[in-house]
């Protein structure tokens, strides 16, 4: 194939620049399916049926509708103590009423499915929250509870961090003091060639001097745990503030949101939303309405964004062009790497993440064996040290692995947007002469694996550590399927590829075998190449090449089962579970994790249930993650009943087969069912 060549790289740089330029210039709008943030606090459910449960069915509906129709704010509450219901939504203010509707429609529609029986819930997107509780938080800055996202792009340090400084400091001012809507949005200029943009905003129920509070403790978070960074987000209960180097918010509906609102006609709602109308709910409404005045700084050269279109595109072809003769001096040619040159462009994209081989050589001490942990499926893994003291895992891709290029693409790309607790991290990566390596965050627990089969170690592992990963993994697959930006199927869900923290949190890793799709997570995709670990691998996917979402439910019904039982897929795990579970002999199945109360001893009975539940021979028999996750969560919810798992493949090798014949391919792995 033709090589990635420096005119190429210009032409398509310019035309990505030209269409990010567009992009940059249009209203942000919500992904539905990617919430910053969804916060159940599990200390208080409601009855299904009840008072508290007829309040919030007759408030939250009300909210979308309130806010959309009174400038993106409403607040009420119904109903009387103890039952009584507060809820509160809000959308950016530089959104229009129809993206605000949009969006806390979603919300409303995704909280209680999040949250159900939750007496105090809260979700988050990038342009609207919604807020409900039993107890009145109106009026309240909390920032007990917080999300915080940093970019992985370092900025100077010095010039830059003033400038942001500055900024911040003018932005918390204005949204708290000289906005009518709480809200402040602009730019600072760090170089000429190098431009910041800000945003931030309160809930309007604060006061002024409780914003200030909540969004000075949201600035002093990102400048300690952000620092240098290009860009970073925090997330408050009753704040949020972000920055970064390219403008995302519309400077025109900025302007219109930070300007005066003139006085409302009588009659008619304030611009600001405040309280509302009871939708219904009898007994007594919390009234109080919402006014906010103050002083008018002297801001608006930083506040209104007012870049002239044709400076932004010479400053980025500057950019293009230089990146670009850069490129042209590295060692690398990128149709090593990818097929064509979008997939080369993304890892340029990327290139904030990139560390020097020199560095990890170093690191790793030349990728001895002493700083081997183990071996993947496209390659070594080794531990290192950098020379700040931070311990890092180094996946080295194999040379001759052609699935390895195609590996190190989809983690690059997709591991990198990912972020979540029960994920591991991807830090960065190196393509550099013939070396494509990853780098991680460094677990010191190692893998599930060393943990139930390694000398001694099995039995170190009470069953609140086995409950703990078994949740654990479950959120983190939940993640993936449905709360990430990209639907992603891991397709080789297996101990070795699950990670334990100091904590004994678990991670999972290597999603070499990750397959992105952008449609919906009941369909179903079908591979000539069926790569994974047999004894973990649903039936659909080694018969036919049939995979989805379910299949990994599937994998994750067998890690389930053998956490409890202590015993390898290869020693017939499914037959014997169901054999003893169906006869009624389940406490044959915890010898290796006996339980110390009879609570615990449920708790174990009830994870075999859901382990065979995803266990089912037919896929859609298997529920989501999502109903997975709510049933390790509700002990009240029933349970359906299993069918007998038939199919088992013996063996955990890993493989990877052809269902047809290939001139490609050394040898084709035949599969038959047991």
């Amino acid at each position: 194939q033709p090589p990635f060549t420096h005119t190429g790289a210009m032409h398509s740089l310019i035309s990505i620049l030209v269409v990010f330029l567009s992009l940059s210039l249009i209203a942000t709008t919500t992904n539905a399916d990617d919430p910053i943030k969804v916060d159940c606090p599990s200390n208080t459910n409601y009855t299904r049926g009840g008072a508290f449960d007829a309040n919030l069915a007759a408030l939250l509906p009300s909210l979308p509708v309130a806010a959309a129709d009174s400038s993106g704010f409403a607040k009420n509450s119904t109903g009387a103590t103890p039952d009584q219901a507060f809820g509160l939504a809000q959308c950016r203010a530089d959104l229009n009423a129809s993206a605000c509707r949009t969006c806390l429609d979603v919300a409303f529609r995704n909280i209680t499915g999040r949250c159900p029986g939750q007496r105090t819930a809260l979700i988050i997107y990038d342009t609207c929250l919604l807020r409900y509780s039993d107890t009145n938080f109106f009026g309240a800055a909390d920032t007990s509870w917080w999300r915080r996202i940093c970019n992985t792009q370092t900025a100077q340090p010095l010039l830059f961090m003033s400038r942001l400084a500055a900024m911040l400091s003018n932005l918390t001012g204005t949204a708290a003091h000289g906005s009518p809507r709480m809200f402040a949005a602009g730019a600072a200029e760090v170089t000429p060639y190098v431009r910041l943009y800000g945003m931030a905003q309160c809930t309007r129920d604060l006061a002024a001097d409780d914003c200030t509070a909540c969004l000075s403790d949201a600035v002093k978070s990102v400048t300690k745990n952000c620092d240098g960074k290009q860009g970073a987000r925090m997330y408050h209960r009753s704040c949020s503030l972000r920055y970064e180097v390219y403008p995302f918010f519309d400077a025109k509906a900025v302007e219109v949101a930070m300007s005066p609102v003139p006085a409302p006609a009588p009659g008619a709602r304030p611009v600001n939303g405040g309280d509302l109308p009871n939708p219904g709910s009898t007994g007594s409404t919390h009234t109080g309405t919402f006014a906010k005045k103050g002083s008018t700084h002297t801001v608006r050269t930083a506040i209104l964004v007012s870049v002239p279109v044709a400076l932004t595109v010479l400053v980025l072809l500057f950019v293009a062009i230089y990146i670009c003769n850069r490129k042209r001096h590295k060692h690398l040619s990128f149709s090593h790497v990818a097929s064509n040159g979008h997939e080369s462009e993304e890892i340029v994209s990327l290139e904030s993440l990139q560390y020097n081989l020199i560095t990890l050589r170093a690191a790793t001490d030349n990728f001895s064996e002493q700083n081997r942990l183990g071996q993947g499926a496209f390659g070594p893994v080794y531990k290192g040290k950098l020379q700040n003291g931070q311990e890092i895992a180094v996946k080295r891709l194999s040379k001759t692995s052609q699935q390895g290029a195609v590996e190190m693409k989809n983690e690059v790309v997709l591991v990198a947007k990912l972020q979540h607790k029960n994920l591991v991290r991807l830090l960065g990566y190196c393509i550099e002469k013939h070396e494509r390596l990853l780098v991680y965050e460094f677990l010191s627990n190692k893998s599930l694996d060393k943990i139930l089969y390694g000398p001694a170690r099995q039995w170190e592992l009470s069953w609140e550590q086995r409950y703990k990963i078994i949740d654990g993994i479950g959120r983190g697959l939940m993640y993936l399927h449905e709360d990430s930006r990209l639907t992603i199927i891991h397709r080789d869900l297996k101990p070795g590829n699950i990670l334990l923290d100091a904590d004994m949190n678990p991670k999972i890793s290597d999603f070499g075998l990750a397959k992105l799709f952008k449609i919906d997570d009941l369909s179903v995709a079908n591979t000539n190449h069926v790569a994974g670990t047999r004894g973990y691998m649903a039936p659909e996917y080694v018969l036919q090449g049939i995979f989805s979402a379910k299949s990994d439910v599937f994998s994750y019904g067998v890690l389930v089962l053998e956490i409890i039982t202590g015993r390898r897929p290869s020693e017939d795990l499914l037959k014997f579970v169901w054999k003893h579970w169906s006869k009624g002999n389940v406490l044959l199945l915890l010898d290796s994790c006996p339980a110390e109360d009879h609570r615990k001893h449920e708790e174990m009975l009830r994870c075999i249930h859901i382990g065979l539940l995803c266990v089912q021979d037919e896929a859609q028999l298997r529920p989501h993650m999502a109903d997975v996750v709510l049933m390790l969560k509700s002990r009240s919810m029933t349970l359906a009943s299993p069918t007998e798992p038939i199919f088992a493949v013996p063996s955990e090798r890993p493989m990877v087969a052809t269902l047809e014949p290939s001139i490609n391919e050394a040898s084709i792995s035949q599969l038959e069912p047991r």
